[in-house]
């Protein structure tokens, strides 16, 4: 059987392979620490999941409208102009299956070949497969830990050429935990606006920030910046519900309805009975966002410190998310045979930097218990004491 070629032209998320081999190791009854997924250890909230069994009894379980149920739109409408500062209506909004597919649906609906796609390095390590799958070319721009893993105005501006359809933008950051300041913002907006470019803010982190961290969405800065905004969100990791598979994209009315066309002719709508948890997440309040960042930010500072200890390791202090971007390149490994040798010799799981654009470095998830974490950290220096040898 011959393949598309389109297959051949992306690569496999290595994010999802080595989470997988972790879990069949476990299954096999091995003891694997694993800092592989981004995927919070916590259960649904209670409320979310209530919702959810009376939306069942209600007998909401048909067919429902492509771009989402109208009460979900009008929610996640009502969200954005009250927490984000972002004048989005109902219309301004469709629902997809999780933040992943929100942003597949983006790429389809608006990037065509010769179109470039502006990505800071690391990044996300979805974005470029989905622009490639679009037809796109993405084009990367590389971040240091000297900078924070942050993209400056200028690098902004070098790389826009008149083939640039859109910039990606990721506060608080996968893989780095990178958080960009109201004035950052700010001043990667004036870029945007002078070279009239789009952008697609990914902010599904934006509940989880740490000490005097603030997310801003770039989308609030000005009235000029707001029409080229395309701002992407979901549940996922605030609500701990990655597997109910709920995203959203917020945008200008004419884009939502090319996604809605190309979402109807794919999946159709979005699991209905699932949307009622989504209102009940948004309308429950934040006490549970509260208390599963209050367990984030002690996880942070037990893993950081460790990290902090262990030699030859180093790597910024994560403003955001959940994630270590830790430079292991004073051991002369390249990130996936580190991360491959760490999981057979000390069943430790991490994912290679590589995956993310940044061969000097492995992510680290500290969403898991502080048992495993403690437990991870020491095997981690174990590992280091047998390649130092």
């Amino acid at each position: 059987m011959k393949l598309a070629a389109r297959v051949g032209q992306i690569k496999p998320s290595i994010t999802l392979t080595i989470s997988a081999k972790a879990k069949a190791m476990k299954a096999d009854g091995i003891d694997v620490c694993s800092f592989s997924a981004g995927e919070p250890d916590f259960d649904t909230p209670d409320h979310i999941k209530t919702a959810v069994k009376a939306a069942l009894d209600a007998g909401k379980t048909k067919y429902g409208p492509a771009p989402g149920e109208p009460a979900l739109r009008q929610a996640i409408a009502k969200k954005l102009q009250t927490e984000n500062n972002l004048p989005y209506n109902p219309e301004n909004v469709i629902v997809t299956n999780g933040g992943k597919h929100a942003l597949y649906g983006l790429m389809m609906a608006l990037i065509e070949p010769g179109d470039e796609v502006i990505i800071p390095t690391p990044y996300w390590l979805s974005y470029p497969e989905m622009v490639i799958l679009a037809g796109g070319t993405p084009i990367f721009v590389e971040t240091t830990a000297a900078t924070g893993y942050k993209i400056t105005p200028d690098q902004l501006r070098q790389a826009i050429t008149d083939k640039t359809k859109l910039f990606v933008f990721n506060s608080p950051s996968n893989p780095t935990g990178a958080v960009y300041s109201p004035a950052e913002v700010a001043a990667i907006a004036q870029v945007l606006v002078k070279k009239q470019v789009l952008v697609v803010a990914d902010e599904i982190y934006e509940k989880i920030l740490y000490g005097d961290a603030v997310h801003q969405s770039i989308g609030s800065v000005s009235d000029e910046i707001f029409p080229l905004t395309i701002t992407c969100n979901g549940f996922a990791k605030a609500f701990s519900m990655t597997g109910w598979r709920l995203g959203y994209i917020a945008a200008p009315v004419e884009l939502i309805k090319g996604m809605t066309t190309i979402q109807s002719h794919s999946t159709s709508n979005v699991c209905t009975f699932a949307q009622y948890g989504a209102i009940a997440a948004l309308e429950g309040g934040l006490d549970c966002v509260q208390e599963m960042l209050t367990a984030f930010s002690k996880r942070r500072e037990v893993m950081l410190g460790a990290i902090q200890d262990l030699p030859g390791l180093s790597c910024p202090s994560p403003d955001g998310a959940f994630y270590l971007f830790v430079d292991i390149s004073a051991y002369g490994l390249d990130s996936l045979s580190f991360c491959k040798q760490l999981l057979a010799e000390q069943q430790v799981a991490a994912i290679p930097g590589v995956a993310f654009g940044n061969d000097r470095c492995i992510r680290l998830s500290y969403a898991t218990d502080l048992d495993t974490i403690e437990k991870g950290m020491s095997r981690l220096g174990k590992f280091l004491q047998s390649l130092s040898r």
